[in-house]
């Protein structure tokens, strides 16, 4: 079981979460840092820092230093882990006293970007760590029994991968990562306004869009909304009107490599398992499966009921958190 001083956290992409077994998420904070360039020295972290992408001076910029679920930058992640862990154990009055931490990653995850994480949280000031595939943790905060011999099927699209597996008695039986989320939902949108109206939109925007008028490959009814960006002719600040239609286009071809990777596992299903899924279907998780009309696109693709989580943007680290209670049930999973 959890001891008080155990916690786990979702080193995501987009955003990175703490979570604790007695005050349960104490920690929800983009992903982003701002560092000075000539000191090197950390000016923001999290929430301060993403309200700063686009809007700061020369000398400070903005580093997501995660990139498609692993460090890209290992000392920029270390500095953000210390101060997430600094902040989040002060939140649950663990003073000084170093935790045990479960983090979760990418099931496709190479050895070596195992090792930087374990040493990235370890420099961060962990005592012991244990790491958790994601997809994994995603099931078990989803409240998916991942330690009976049934098939429990998730979809995590995170934001920098989505990844499909099914889980039968506490270990993946297949599983499919492929480098397509949030983030290039996103910037498959800037790449749209540029190409379409010559204006240069940031990500602050392109996010808003994909969640306001964004909508997965189904029939609805057309929405619009207006943006500004800086028009790439002029120099000159634009206003344009964009139609739900045009951004669901953009997006087609992200969204059917999701579908291609969601085909894929199941074909990889031993036969045994395959009647489950027909009955239990399959569960969405992540901030990418918040998309208008992802769990109805995904079910009439399919064929196999499609559900999404009551926490998809926190099931995956709760999950984390609650991993170790799974300990002798998940020996494939959590190393």
């Amino acid at each position: 079981m959890l001891s008080n001083f155990d916690i786990g956290i979702d080193l995501g992409t987009a955003n990175i979460l703490v979570y604790s077994k007695n005050k349960g998420i104490a920690l929800n904070e983009p992903s982003v840092v701002a560092i000075d360039t000539d000191t090197k020295n950390v000016v923001a972290v999290g929430l301060e820092a993403k309200e700063m992408i686009g809007k700061t001076p020369e000398k400070v910029v903005t580093i997501r230093p995660l990139k498609d679920g692993v460090i890209a930058d290992f000392d920029v992640t270390t500095d953000m882990l210390k101060h997430v862990m600094r902040k989040a154990t002060k939140k649950m009055g663990y003073g000084f006293r170093k935790p045990n931490v479960v983090v979760c990653i990418p099931s496709g995850s190479t050895s070596v970007e195992r090792r930087a994480i374990q040493d990235a949280v370890r420099n961060a000031g962990a005592k012991k760590i244990s790491l958790i595939e994601e997809p994994v943790a995603a099931a078990i905060g989803a409240g998916m029994p991942v330690d009976e011999p049934v098939a429990n099927v998730v979809v995590d699209i995170g934001g920098g991968n989505t990844e499909v597996a099914i889980i039968s008695f506490g270990g993946v039986v297949a599983c499919h990562s492929i480098k397509v989320g949030g983030d290039r939902l996103d910037d498959d949108i800037i790449q749209f306004v540029r190409k379409e109206y010559n204006v240069l939109i940031g990500e602050r925007t392109a996010e808003r869009i994909k969640m306001e008028i964004g909508y997965a490959l189904v029939d609805h009814e057309e929405r619009f909304m207006d943006i500004r960006g800086r028009d790439l002719v002029s120099g000159l600040p634009k206003t344009i009107n964009l139609s739900s239609y045009q951004v669901q286009n953009a997006l087609k071809e992200a969204l059917l490599h999701i579908l291609e990777a969601i085909r894929a596992t199941l074909e990889d299903c031993p036969a045994e398992l395959s009647g489950d899924i027909v009955d239990r279907g399959v569960i969405l998780t992540g901030g990418g499966s918040l998309l208008n009309g992802m769990e109805e696109w995904l079910s009439k693709e399919i064929v196999v009921p499609v559900q999404l989580s009551s926490d998809p943007l926190e099931c995956v680290v709760i999950g984390t958190g609650k991993a170790l209670q799974y300990m002798s049930k998940l020996q494939a999973a959590i190393r």
